[in-house]
């Protein structure tokens, strides 16, 4: 794995599974909760420290020589040297839904390459299950307890359907431009919920649609990007551009996910009268 060619995918992908349950357990260990505000104004918590020590130590054994980009590292101001490929982390990604008691929660590693997600792992600590995948080569949904995971089920998009559309949409962070985008969508019934579990529903076949018309960061989707592609979906700007990572900012301003391109074609008109 020095090199980690794409031929070292699936050990990658092995190994990184392994480590996102090593943090699931660490977030899961961590006694009493303290929570803090960050500059942006969001929350962290003694978890997604725990997690983030995991998981950086954890990627400093294997041995490969990759920047890490994760967001308490950059929130601490650490920023890595530029590199064409790196790794993306959001140690807890879904704090709010973690500190209100809810399971809507996940550690999220993702691999980019030339500045696009290749590779993804998220893991759900307080549901026991995974999903992975490698762009081109499928993704897989697995069950896990304590520290081992069961054998793998390849999981893939649904095909567009005949009738009602489901779409997911923030428990946490529904603004008014993705409601106006909802309001205008035919024949869909919207399910809340927290984290990039949004994307794993997609992918595992059991919701047709995620919008965010509002800003996110980077770590925040890489992981669920990579592997809704994997199964078979897309994701990309409002207006079908690839979304660019690695900007200045790390911030993606908006995005449209589709568990099927089918189902991009046939709300895409409505996306388009929205967003102009």
């Amino acid at each position: 794995m020095s090199k980690l060619d794409p031929a070292d995918y699936p050990d990658a992908l092995n190994a990184l599974t392994q480590l996102s349950i090593v943090a699931a357990n660490a977030i899961r260990g961590t006694l009493g909760v303290n929570v803090r505000t960050k500059a942006d104004g969001s929350p962290v918590t003694s978890a997604d420290e725990a997690a983030e020590a995991v998981i950086a130590d954890g990627l400093a054994r294997l041995g490969v020589s990759l920047p890490i980009v994760s967001e308490e590292s950059v929130e601490g101001a650490i920023l890595p040297a530029k590199s064409d490929r790196y790794y993306l982390v959001d140690p807890l990604d879904g704090t709010k839904e973690f500190i209100a008691g809810r399971n809507e929660y996940t550690v999220n590693i993702a691999l980019l390459s030339e500045g696009f997600p290749v590779l993804g792992v998220i893991t759900a600590p307080a549901l026991g299950l995974i999903w992975r995948g490698i762009v081109g080569r499928g993704a897989e949904r697995l069950e896990f307890a304590e520290e081992t995971a069961l054998p793998p089920q390849p999981i893939h998009t649904r095909s567009a359907p005949a009738g009602e559309f489901i779409v997911m949409v923030s428990r946490s962070h529904l603004d008014a431009p993705t409601e106006a985008y909802l309001q205008r969508l035919p024949h869909t019934r919207r399910i809340g919920c927290g984290s990039s579990l949004k994307f794993c529903r997609l992918a595992e076949g059991t919701a047709d649609h995620y919008p965010r018309l509002g800003p996110t960061m980077d770590w925040d989707i890489a992981a669920g990007h990579a592997i809704l592609v994997a199964a078979g979906g897309i994701v990309t700007g409002l207006d079908g551009s690839p979304l660019k990572y690695g900007t200045p900012g790390l911030r993606i301003p908006s995005f449209l996910a589709w568990g099927n391109p089918a189902g991009a074609e046939k709300l895409g008109t409505v996306a388009k009268k929205t967003t102009r």
